[in-house]
């Protein structure tokens, strides 16, 4: 079967896509990716090796009637590429996986009469599934709190896909021991129950049988590739300056960095430092800060000690390698964030990003909060003074920590990449599936807050 992914935009959208897109093809499926231009979706890229297609794309960044006008003008001329490009690969199913990025595609596919399947990673639907859910034979949704917000007739549970790394064997190992010895075969923890089994990777085909076809590549593609290559590069030597068995905080602003929260964490970190705590971190910081953050670090100790050991990216492909060695990831909470740290079970204090449509990072945290697998902290009542008090006490409360990760590897659905590959597969075949990928959360209370939400400072 022909399968095209729609995943352009950030790498909450693609990273999921690449992990069905390589289940798919593990499965004999020929599979094509639909992008939006959006720069940096090349570095998402590196590593996947098959057919790309760029319609370049844009979100609506104002409602002023010139502005409107110019969108539907980019609408119309995306809507018109990406059927010329699905005339050329024919594909028997589109799985679009949100945002703007998949209004062409998604439009496209209806006017050729291909069935299409949505993915919503949120608690909160963004407007584009909103828009396009009429059209889908099916949405999936990787919160169980979507159903509330989200009302379609075949809409199923299949958890939200995470990246995978080529040494999965070690996260698995790694699984086993948090999650009491029991993972099933695609290495996730079987705490869950009631989830679908997905199908197992022994109907994979032969490399040679994969199509493995891109596109001409152009000067500024082999820029892109030229500095990706350069970024793993970083990355490799990074990495030499953790130590194990060091509490370990994990810093993420979302793909493109947060210089507030850069600021404020690393000015925290610092001072717990300084005062005699022993403390690394990996910090993705963005392309912006990644500099000025690393140089904070260095000369935190300056001239009495060392500076703060430190792994200081832009941008990581080795999520997996962080999400292990993190003992508190403090973070933004988009949905592809929340999925990874229930799926490595990671203890998170989560600082919604304020600005968001609809506050969908903010029902994403509660979420996760209300599950006992995280802490939430607004960003406008965050301070470097609150937040070292916070982790200083979190670095002597182990057994909080190990509940936290308890809870947070509860919530993760089995399979959720075979799981939504099922359903594509079935809406492209035309079966019917029941909606079994259902996440059960042990002793969780809906009801319950945050501890921190809400909290006053002294």
């Amino acid at each position: 079967m022909k399968i095209g992914i729609a995943c352009g935009g950030t790498g909450g959208h693609i990273f999921p896509g690449l992990a069905v897109a390589e289940v798919l093809r593990q499965r004999g499926h020929t599979v094509v990716l639909w992008l939006a231009g959006k720069p940096g979706e090349d570095l998402a890229l590196v590593g996947w090796v098959g057919t790309v297609v760029t319609v370049y794309a844009r979100g609506v960044s104002s409602h002023a009637p010139q502005a409107m006008i110019a969108t539907c003008f980019r609408l119309v001329r995306a809507v018109l590429q990406c059927r010329q490009s699905m005339r050329r690969y024919s594909p028997d199913v589109l799985l679009a996986m949100g945002s703007y990025a998949s209004v062409g595609p998604v439009l496209a596919a209806r006017w050729l009469h291909i069935p299409v399947v949505l993915h919503e990673a949120n608690v909160i639907p963004g407007r584009a599934i909103r828009f396009l859910s009429r059209w889908a034979e099916a949405v999936a949704v990787g919160f169980e709190e979507t159903r509330q917000h989200l009302a379609h007739r075949r809409l199923v549970v299949t958890g939200m896909p995470v990246r995978r790394s080529s040494d999965q064997s070690s996260v698995i190992s790694d699984q086993k021991s948090k999650a009491g010895g029991q993972t099933t075969d695609d290495g996730l923890p079987t705490v869950a129950t009631g989830a679908k089994a997905g199908r197992q990777a022994t109907d994979a085909v032969p490399q040679s049988a994969i199509i493995n076809h891109r596109p001409a590549r152009n000067a500024a593609h082999s820029t892109a590739d030229g500095a990706a290559i350069e970024n793993r590069k970083s990355e490799i030597e990074n990495w030499s300056a953790l130590a194990p068995g060091i509490f370990t905080l994990l810093v993420m602003g979302g793909s493109r960095g947060a210089h507030r929260l850069n600021e404020i964490v690393s000015q925290a970190i610092i001072r717990l430092h300084r005062e005699g705590n022993p403390i690394q971190v990996i910090h993705l910081a963005g392309r912006l800060d990644a500099e000025s953050i690393r140089q904070v670090y260095q000369q935190a100790g300056m001239p009495a000690a060392a500076g703060v050991p430190h792994a200081v990216f832009e941008f990581l492909h080795e999520m997996p390698r962080a999400y292990r060695q993190a003992s508190l990831a403090i973070c933004r909470s988009g949905a592809s964030t929340c999925a990874e740290l229930s799926y490595y079970g990671v203890p998170a204090l989560l600082v919604p990003y304020p600005f968001a449509i609809h506050q969908h990072q903010a029902a994403n945290a509660d979420a996760l909060a209300s599950a006992g697998a995280a802490d939430i902290c607004d960003e406008q009542i965050l301070t470097v003074d609150w937040l070292v008090g916070y982790v200083a006490n979190l670095m002597r409360d182990p057994a909080r920590l190990a509940n936290m990760r308890t809870a947070a590897l509860r919530r993760v659905v089995n399979n959720p990449a075979s799981a939504l590959a099922e359903l594509v597969e079935d809406v492209g075949t035309g079966r019917q599936t029941p909606d079994t990928g259902r996440r059960t959360e042990h002793g969780s209370n809906p009801n319950q807050k945050s501890a921190i939400r809400n909290q006053q400072l002294d």
